[in-house]
């Protein structure tokens, strides 16, 4: 499980005094209300940095950031990624989790046979699509309450509705 969850990233500075705009990649934006540290890879590791959030919409966060005081200190921060870590994640309900902690799951269907595991999900608006890469090749499943039956992060499985997908599932086989 990832300790560091990405929320966003620095698209641009914002005007001449060193803040930052930020992509947010979050479903809730307003998660960056109160927020007062974050984290910027370096390396393999993550470094803590003191953040301002000055106001939030949709799809766009403004920010200060701690040691960010031009514009060309801003300039150098465009494309990076912007993490929390987990003790300061937003809680879910228990019908929900975070799409990195999918990543890695196995697929199976309730009849028994394996779709395969879980390489990636992908967010063209709508629904949720999961990409599972298997013995059947590359599987595309809509993320949908009636074909996912149940998420055990904790068995690392996905439990599919068989009949459901062989309604919605799209198979790419080799």
């Amino acid at each position: 499980m990832q300790e560091y969850l990405l929320i966003g990233e620095i698209t641009k500075p914002q005007g001449v005094r060193g803040e930052l705009k930020l992509r947010p990649i979050t479903c809730d934006p307003g998660r960056f209300e109160g927020l007062e540290t974050a984290y910027l890879k370096d390396g393999e590791g993550y470094r803590p940095v003191s953040i301002s959030v000055r106001r939030a919409g949709d799809d766009a966060v403004f920010l200060r950031m701690e040691g960010v005081e031009t514009r060309d200190d801003a300039e150098k921060l465009r494309g990076t990624a912007l993490y929390i870590d987990r003790a300061h994640a937003v809680e879910l309900d228990e019908d929900s989790a975070f799409l990195c902690d999918l990543v890695g799951l196995k697929g199976v269907c309730d009849d028994g046979s394996e779709i395969g595991k879980l390489t990636e999900v992908m967010q063209p608006g709508g629904n949720d699509v999961y990409v599972f890469s298997g013995p059947k090749g590359e599987v595309l499943v809509p993320a949908l309450k009636s074909v996912v039956r149940k998420v055990d992060l904790a068995a690392g499985v996905m439990l599919l509705d068989a009949k459901r997908m062989a309604e919605v599932a799209v198979y790419d086989e080799d």
